[in-house]
C-alpha cells in the first residue's frame, strides 16, 4: 500500500502528466493538436486492444458534443490464427458505439535480413494511408509507456536526436496527419477508465512472444525498472520533449543550410560541398526524411556525405539502405525508394471515386481531387483507372498524332532512372494521363463544358 501511493505521489508530481484520463482532458488535448474540432474528421487506428478501445470509448462520447466524424481502421497482421476474431470482435466493438470501422488484411512478405517488426509496422502504416481521406487526421492510441519503450529501442540502436525524441503527439507522414493524443498518459489510467465502463477488449497473443524487442522489454526489463523508478515512464517521456526540441532546431538549421542546395526534387552537390560535415550530414538526414525514405544508418550516411559526394561528376555512384537509395546524377543528388524496382513492375486498379489518394510507395503517391478550376472533366474519366509504370515504346494520342512518352519525359527534364517511376493513367489500353504532365485531350475539361471538374497531383 505504501509503494503503491508513492508511485501516486511520483505522477503526480511530474509537470504536465494529468492524474487521470478523462473525456475533458482528451477534448482540451486533441484541441492543442488541432484546433476546433467541429467539422473534423478523425480516423482512429483500432487494434482492438485496451488502450485503441478505451481511446474508441472516450472519441465515440465526445463526438456528438464536440461535432466532429469519427471512423475506425482495424489492420489484421495475420500473425497469428485468431487474428481473424480479433478483427470481427474489433468490428462488433466498434458498432456498439456506432462508430464505422472497416478491417484490412495484410499478407506480410519478409525478405531475408528483414525485422518482422519494421516490416508489419512499414505495412501497416502504408494500408493506413491508403485508405486515409485528404482531410481525415489518423489517431492512434500510443501512450506513454509505449514512449519509454520507443526511446529505449532507439537507444539500443545507437539512435541520434531525431530516434530518442521518439514518437510526437502531432507528426506528418507522407503527407498524412498522425495524432498521437494519449502520449502524456499512463497505461494503467487508460485501464482505469475501461474498467470503471466495463468495457471489452480483446488480449493479442503476438504480445506475448518474446522474441519480439517490444515485448521483451515490455515483459522483462520495463517491472523491473518501474519497480525500482516509478515515475520512469513519465521521466522519459519529458527527456523525450526535450530532445523533440532539440530536433525541430536541428531540422531548422538543416531546412535553411539546404535552401541554397534545393534544385527541384534534387540537392546540388557543388552547394553541399561548402558545409562542414556535421552541417552536411545533418542536411542530408533531413532531406531523406523529407522525400518519405528512411534515414540511413550513421556508416551509410558517412559515405554519402563524403566519398558520395566527392565522387567524380561522371562517376554515377550510388548508395543503397533498407530503407532507399540515392543516385547521383552530374551535380545532382536524387533519392528513390530502395524498392522502386520492384514495386513498378505491375499496375494498380485505381477506384479514383472512393481513394482520391493512390499511394505509389515510399512518398509517392498520386492524386485525384475535385477541383472547379481543374482541367480533367470526371464526367468523361471512367472508373475505375488502370495506373501502370513505363515498360518502353508507350505513345499518347494527341490532336497533332502520336506523341511517344519517351519524348516527353525528355522535355521534362526527367532522370533516365526516374522515368520507371512516372505513373501512366490509362482507360483500357488508352492512356489517358502521365502523371500531372498530360492529359489527353478528350478528357480535358472545355472552358465552359463540364459540370464536375478535378486536377491530377503526383506526389514524387
Amino acid at each position: 500500500m505504501k509503494a503503491r501511493r508513492g508511485r501516486a505521489r511520483a505522477a503526480a508530481a511530474i509537470p504536465g502528466s494529468p492524474a487521470r484520463f478523462t473525456l475533458r482532458w482528451l477534448s482540451a488535448r486533441l484541441r492543442a493538436l488541432e484546433g476546433p474540432l467541429r467539422g473534423r474528421r478523425f480516423c482512429l487506428a483500432y487494434s482492438g486492444g485496451l488502450d485503441s478501445s478505451a481511446l474508441l470509448a472516450a472519441l465515440a462520447q465526445l463526438r456528438a458534443r464536440e461535432g466532429f466524424e469519427l471512423r475506425a481502421l482495424h489492420v489484421d497482421h495475420g500473425l497469428h490464427p485468431q487474428s481473424a476474431a480479433w478483427a470481427a470482435a474489433a468490428n462488433a466493438r466498434a458498432r456498439a458505439w456506432r462508430v464505422p470501422c472497416q478491417s484490412i488484411a495484410l499478407q506480410l512478405k519478409l525478405a531475408r535480413g528483414q525485422s518482422l517488426e519494421a516490416v508489419a509496422r512499414q505495412a501497416r502504416y502504408q494500408a493506413l494511408r491508403e485508405r486515409l481521406a485528404s482531410d481525415e487526421a489518423l489517431l492512434t492510441a500510443h501512450n506513454q509507456d509505449d514512449q519509454l519503450e520507443t526511446m529505449l529501442l532507439a537507444l539500443l540502436r545507437g539512435s541520434g536526436v531525431r530516434g530518442l525524441a521518439a514518437m510526437r503527439e502531432r507528426s506528418i507522414m507522407a503527407g498524412m496527419v498522425l495524432l498521437r493524443p494519449l502520449l502524456p498518459i499512463a497505461r494503467a489510467q487508460l485501464e482505469a477508465f475501461a474498467r470503471a465502463r466495463a468495457l471489452d477488449w480483446s488480449e493479442d497473443l503476438t504480445n506475448l512472444d518474446e522474441r519480439f524487442d517490444r515485448n521483451y522489454l515490455r515483459r522483462r526489463v520495463l517491472p523491473a525498472m518501474t519497480a525500482r523508478w516509478p515515475a520512469a515512464s513519465a521521466t522519459a517521456s519529458r527527456s523525450a520533449g526535450h530532445l523533440a526540441e532539440a530536433q525541430s532546431l536541428l531540422e531548422r538549421s538543416a531546412r535553411a543550410s539546404a535552401a541554397p542546395a534545393l534544385d527541384g526534387n534534387a540537392l546540388r552537390i557543388s552547394v553541399l560541398r561548402r558545409l562542414s560535415l556535421p552541417e552536411r550530414s545533418n542536411v542530408l538526414r533531413w532531406w531523406i526524411g523529407e522525400r518519405g525514405l528512411s534515414v540511413p544508418d550513421h556508416t551509410r550516411l558517412r559515405e554519402i556525405a563524403g566519398p558520395m559526394l566527392a565522387a567524380r561528376p561522371d562517376a554515377h555512384p550510388y548508395v543503397r539502405w533498407r530503407g532507399g537509395a540515392l543516385r547521383r546524377h552530374g551535380d545532382r543528388l536524387l533519392a528513390v525508394p530502395a524498392d522502386a524496382p520492384e514495386i513498378f513492375t505491375a499496375g494498380i486498379e485505381w477506384d479514383w471515386r472512393s481513394r482520391p489518394w493512390l499511394a505509389l510507395g515510399g512518398a509517392r503517391a498520386l492524386g485525384l481531387l475535385s477541383d472547379p478550376h481543374g482541367d480533367v472533366d470526371l464526367s468523361a474519366l471512367p472508373c475505375p483507372l488502370h495506373v501502370a509504370f513505363r515498360r518502353g515504346g508507350e505513345r499518347m494520342r494527341t490532336t497533332q498524332g502520336r506523341l511517344a512518352l519517351k519524348d516527353l519525359l525528355q522535355s521534362q527534364g526527367i532522370a533516365t532512372w526516374e522515368r520507371a517511376q512516372v505513373p501512366l493513367v490509362q482507360a483500357g489500353a488508352r492512356i489517358v494521363a502521365v502523371a500531372d504532365l498530360w492529359l489527353d485531350a478528350a478528357y480535358r475539361a472545355a472552358s465552359r463544358g463540364a459540370s464536375a471538374r478535378g486536377r491530377l497531383r503526383w506526389r514524387h
